[in-house]
Parts: C-alpha cells; sequence; structure tokens
C-alpha cells in the first residue's frame, strides 16, 4: 500500500462518534434536537468539531421528541433526536409513541452503557431497546461499530418509507469510542429488505373507479397520510375531488391536505367534527376513505359506522386495512400514487357519477350545513374561547402562518375554527394526545422555518407540562407565539366530568396557576394578557408583531364545553349539539343511564 492510499485509508476510518455525525450530514441532516450526558459524550465532543450540523440544547428530552416532530411534520424531513442512556431515553418514550401513532418520521439515538456493562444494572442503564421494542417502527442496539453506517442509514429509510414512524438507535459508550470504516448511503448493503409497495394493484384500481361510478352519495374521507405522502398528493386529492365533485372531510391530522375555502370541504369528522360532515359520512353510499385509519374517535360505535355505504381504503401500510372497518376495496399503495392512478383510470374510461343523484346529495348536505354546527354566543363582557380562535385566523390570514397545538378542548376548537389552505400547516397531537405536545413542536416549526408566524394554540394545564421549553426558544431566538386560552381547568377532563360523570369534578382545576405574564418576564419573554373581547384584537396585533417569544394568557369563560359531540357508545348521526345539551341537559348512553 503507498503512502497516499494508507492516507486515504486513515481518512475513511473514523471512530463511532465520528460516524454518527458524517451518516447524519450524508442523510441531508441540518438540526438535531437533544441533551447531553455521560454515555452520549463522544457523540457530542464530535458535533463539536462540526458546524454544518446545528443542535437544539432542549430543556428535557421529551421537548427533543415533540420538537423533532415538530420539525418532521412541517418540512416532510425526519426529525431528529440526540439524548443519553437511562433516563434520557426513558424521558424520550413519550414523543416516540406520539411518532408512532401519528406517522411522523424521526431517528433518535440514545447513548447506551459500555457492552461489556450491559445487563448490570450500570449507572444510568436502562434497556431502551426492550422498552422501545413495541413503541417504534424499528430499533437498534448497535454492538459493533462496524455495523454503524449500515445501522444509520437503513434507520433514515426503514423511518421515511412506507407508513413513516420513529427509529430507535442504542450506541454503547465504547461503540462510540471504536473506530472502523465509514460507509456512505449508497455503499452499504441493507439487512432489512424492506420495500413497502407504492403503486396499487391494476385490478383494485378498476374495481375502485367502477364503484365510485356507480355512487349516489359518495364522499372522500382524508387523514394524516395525504400529507405524509407530500405535496404531490394534496394536490393529487383536490383534482380527484374536483373530478367527482363530491363531498371531502378529513381527520384532525389531514387537516390542510384539502382547502378549507373551497366548497366541497365539510370540516372535521368525528367526536368534535362538523355535523355535516358526520352526518354526510354516515348517510354515503361509497367512502373513500385516502390515508385514514379509521381510528374510535371517527367512527364512533363501529356497528352504526355509516352502515349503508362499501368502503374503499387507501393506505400504505397494509395492516391497517380492515384492522377496524371492513373494506369493500383495499388497496395498499402511496396515497399520492394511488390518487394519480385512480383519476387515470376515471379519465382513462370517461366514467362520470350520476349528476341528478349527486346535486340531491348536495341538496342534503347543504341542509346540514344550514345548521350552523359550531356557533356559539358571543356576548361583550367576555372572551369565548371559540371567538378568540376566530380573531387569531382573522388576524394572521395571509401571513405565513404556521401552529401547533396541546391537547384538549383547545385542540378541538382550533380545528374547528382555524382553517388551512395546505398542508403541513398543522401540527398536532392526534393518536396518543400528548398534553405538552404544541410548545416544544413550536420550536421545532420555528427552527424550520425561521421567518414564519409559528403559533402554539395552548391549554392553561397542558401546557405547564413542558413550559420550561420557553427557555430553549430564547436561548435559540426563536420568536415562537403561544396562545393560551386560560379557563382555569383542564377542559377537556371537566367537560367529560360534566357529561359522563355526573358534575364531580375531581381534580380537574387549576387552584394555583401562574401569571403566565411574570413568567415570560422571568424567561426572557413577552407576556400580554387579554380579559376582555374589545381588548383581544389589538393584543393578539401586538403578539405578532414582537420579534421574540410571547405567552399571550387570553382568559376566556370558564365552562364552556366543546360541541358539537359524538357521545361516548353512540353514531355519527346522534351528535348532541351545544342548544341541545342546554336546553336538555342530558346525554343517555347505551345502558340508559342519565349522564348529565
Amino acid at each position: 500500500m503507498t503512502a497516499h492510499q494508507t492516507i486515504e485509508a486513515d481518512a475513511e476510518t473514523l471512530t463511532g462518534a465520528e460516524i454518527v455525525v458524517r451518516a447524519l450530514l450524508d442523510q441531508g441532516v441540518e438540526v438535531l434536537f437533544g441533551y447531553p450526558g455521560g454515555a452520549v459524550l463522544p457523540i457530542y465532543d464530535a458535533l463539536f468539531a462540526e458546524p454544518k450540523l446545528r443542535h437544539v440544547l432542549v430543556r428535557h428530552e421529551q421537548g427533543a421528541t415533540h420538537a423533532a416532530e415538530g420539525y418532521a411534520r412541517s418540512t416532510g424531513k425526519p426529525g431528529v433526536v440526540l439524548v443519553t442512556s437511562g433516563p434520557g431515553a426513558t424521558n424520550a418514550v413519550t414523543g416516540i409513541v406520539d411518532a408512532l401513532m401519528d406517522s411522523i418520521p424521526m431517528i433518535v439515538i440514545t447513548g447506551q452503557v459500555a457492552t461489556h456493562l450491559i445487563g448490570t444494572d450500570a449507572f444510568q442503564e436502562c434497556d431502551t431497546i426492550g422498552i422501545t421494542r413495541p413503541c417504534t417502527k424499528h430499533n437498534y442496539l448497535v454492538k459493533d461499530v462496524a455495523d454503524l453506517p449500515r445501522i444509520i442509514h437503513e434507520a433514515f429509510h426503514i423511518a421515511t418509507s412506507g407508513r413513516p414512524g420513529p427509529v430507535v438507535i442504542d450506541i454503547p459508550k465504547d461503540v462510540q469510542f471504536g473506530k472502523a470504516a465509514y460507509k456512505g448511503p449508497a455503499e452499504v448493503v441493507h439487512a432489512h429488505n424492506y420495500a413497502p409497495r407504492t403503486r396499487g394493484e391494476p385490478a383494485k384500481i378498476a374495481e375502485a373507479v367502477a364503484l365510485i361510478a356507480s355512487a349516489r352519495r359518495p364522499i372522500l374521507y382524508t387523514g394524516g397520510g395525504v400529507i405524509n405522502a407530500g405535496p404531490k398528493a394534496a394536490a393529487a386529492l383536490r383534482e380527484f375531488a374536483e373530478m367527482l365533485g363530491c363531498p371531502v372531510t378529513s381527520t384532525l391530522m389531514g387537516l390542510g391536505a384539502f382547502p378549507a375555502s373551497d366548497r366541497k370541504w365539510l370540516g372535521m369528522v368525528g367526536m368534535h367534527g362538523s355535523f355535516e360532515a358526520n352526518n354526510a359520512m354516515h348517510d354515503c353510499d361509497v367512502m373513500i376513505a385516502v390515508g385514514a385509519r379509521f381510528d374510535d374517535r371517527v367512527t364512533g360505535r363501529l356497528d352504526a359506522f355509516a352502515p349503508g355505504s362499501r368502503k374503499i381504503h387507501i393506505d400504505i401500510d397494509a395492516s391497517s386495512i380492515g384492522k377496524n372497518v371492513r373494506a369493500d376495496v383495499g388497496i395498499v399503495g402511496d396515497a399520492g400514487q394511488v390518487l394519480e392512478d385512480l383519476i387515470a383510470a376515471w379519465k382513462g374510461r370517461n366514467l362520470s357519477v350520476d349528476q341528478g343523484a349527486l346535486a340531491e346529495w348536495w341538496r342534503q348536505i347543504e341542509g346540514w350545513r344550514a345548521r350552523d354546527s359550531f356557533r356559539y354566543r358571543q356576548d361583550d363582557k367576555l372572551i369565548k374561547p371559540q371567538y378568540a380562535i376566530q380573531r387569531l385566523y382573522e388576524l394572521t390570514r395571509g401571513k405565513d402562518v404556521y401552529v401547533t397545538t396541546e391537547v384538549g378542548q383547545h385542540q378541538m376548537w382550533a380545528a374547528q375554527f382555524f382553517h388551512f389552505e395546505e398542508p403541513n400547516r398543522w401540527m398536532t397531537s392526534g393518536g396518543l394526545g400528548t398534553m405538552g405536545y404544541g410548545l416544544p413542536a413550536a420550536v421545532g416549526v420555528q427552527i424550520a422555518h425561521p421567518d414564519a408566524l409559528v403559533i402554539d394554540i395552548a391549554g392553561d394545564a397542558s401546557v405547564q407540562m413542558t413550559m420550561q421549553e420557553m427557555s430553549t426558544a430564547v436561548q435559540h431566538d426563536l420568536p415562537i407565539k403561544i396562545f393560551i386560552l386560560n379557563n382555569e381547568w383542564m377542559g377537556m377532563v371537566r367537560q367529560w366530568q360534566q357529561l359522563l360523570h355526573g358534575e364531580r369534578y375531581s381534580h380537574s382545576y387549576s387552584a394555583s396557576l401562574p401569571d403566565f405574564v411574570k413568567m415570560a418576564e422571568a424567561f426572557g419573554c413577552v407576556g400580554i394578557r387579554a380579559e376582555k373581547p374589545d381588548e383581544l384584537d389589538d393584543a393578539i396585533r401586538e403578539m405578532i408583531s414582537v420579534n421574540k417569544p410571547v405567552l399571550f394568557d387570553c382568559r376566556v369563560t370558564k365552562e364552556e364545553n366543546c360541541f358539537p359531540m359524538i357521545p361516548s357508545g353512540k353514531a355519527h348521526n346522534e351528535m348532541i349539539m351545544a342548544e341541545e345539551a342546554r336546553d336538555l341537559g342530558s346525554i343517555i348512553d347505551d345502558a340508559g343511564k342519565r349522564l348529565v
């Protein structure tokens, strides 16, 4: 071997820590969210010498995972997390499960004690692989530094292909110090032959378009899978809906895939969805489900879900088809690709729907829409939470806006009253329903879109779970806006206690809330408060104009409930409206018990 060849070989022989950094760069990673500790210090040392990778220091590992989720959801790129062993890994578990439930691509690199100490109850040791096995798409324990390049590149492929999800890579400390030859993404040979199907079977496509052509009351039911499939999928959905002329509804996770301003848009479906969306889902005769998984918050009572309909289910995850609701036609494939294939097949066969039946279907839908199911009574003394969201939406229209939320009543009001025209603008915790998600998610979104207006619509209880990440926002000059609907309750808990538990308000009142304005000042942020309707617009304008992190304490009515609502065990056409709850004063469950 010549001296030149020796230098070349040495240049490609890296420590495990250096391999991690090089592999992240080769995967196009620009930012990662993390918190250092003893078991990952070699990786942090390698990061110290790499200016191309931006590290965002969070205040809690849960914050790192939610920030990575916000980054991923708003960009379509995988979010990357770096945490230490033991409590670093266990603190990240909530965000890992959240990403799994909502199909968010994420790579979580965890430190681990040295390989010879595994199983000895060493300091900050835990069985990260065992703990995360049921809550990841895949996970790895790296025992040989020579395997590290392949594992990292394979992890990115798995996290971002098919149905996206989180992948954990657990790296013992001695592996980080060990040395091996580095291989790039094109050089490694994957151990897992993971190649999800993206094109639907032609026979299934043909069956689906024939069924749609026979429909008299069709509906498109769309989910987060449309957004995960990228901008082309949203464009294909819009073209397909325009071609059919049929109504479109969406899950909580799918908001923005179809423009809210389009007349064919019926709003969100499910427990707190619109009256027209839920009734149309119940009465349709052909349902085209695209990238949605028929979860319980959407279906209500399964044996009463869209009872007279035939269902076409399109999903890239074969295990989702038929899991909760039987599909008459199941198509495994990428949402965008399958929609394009459906469009081509429809045009190629010169198909059309029954226009007379469709017109009658729309007349029925307009009757439901006239019910104005989200209406509320606003006065001039107290701010209704619905009014607060409406004003926030109106005063930010036309701006480059991204919205995150916490979980609870405010989340549902945000879904009802803040409208989205394009995908990747709405980041929320759907499947797991994680309180504390929105603030760190806003950090991740602002990192990805530094010039955008990023707003976390929050509740006073939820926001306190990860409030420490305001310090992250200050350190990294991220002007996120935290818009708190402060009703001094755990609002959704209180609502369910009122409606389902005989008004026994067990531990749902927040008796010692902080002064959010003073808290903002303590963090080095700007604090704003509004208590009356006539103060609201100017306060929102001030919030928007400030180029710093803002905590906005919006004092809203304390006992407002979120309606419409499908009570537990009821069907889509058994929604309770706000006026019905006030007038009737009762909701009856399947056993005939009085719930209010």
